[in-house]
């Protein structure tokens, strides 16, 4: 069994989220499960982030999502492939 994951970490959720959103977006179909993560709420609401996206098809496109991603100022991504043996 093999997961592709990819983790993107967001300094600042009010300048890049568009950025970020427009990537997810145009990639869509390459992600399989998204969790989002900041701390606080309301008055004490964070403006750093964590994604988790679980990724399918080609690992190609994965890498260049990750490409993408870095692209954009104050995000840091990062694609990680977790396997175990059947």
């Amino acid at each position: 069994m093999k997961r592709n994951v990819l983790l993107v970490l967001v300094k600042s959720r009010q300048d890049a989220a568009g950025k970020v959103q427009s990537i997810l977006t145009a990639w869509g179909c390459y992600v399989k499960t998204r969790l989002g993560l900041h701390g606080g709420t309301l008055e004490s609401c964070t403006d750093d982030g964590l994604l988790f996206l679980e990724l399918v098809g080609d690992a190609e496109k994965h890498v260049e999502m990750a490409r993408k991603m870095n692209l954009i100022s104050g995000v840091s991504a990062q694609l990680v492939t977790l396997s175990v043996e059947d």
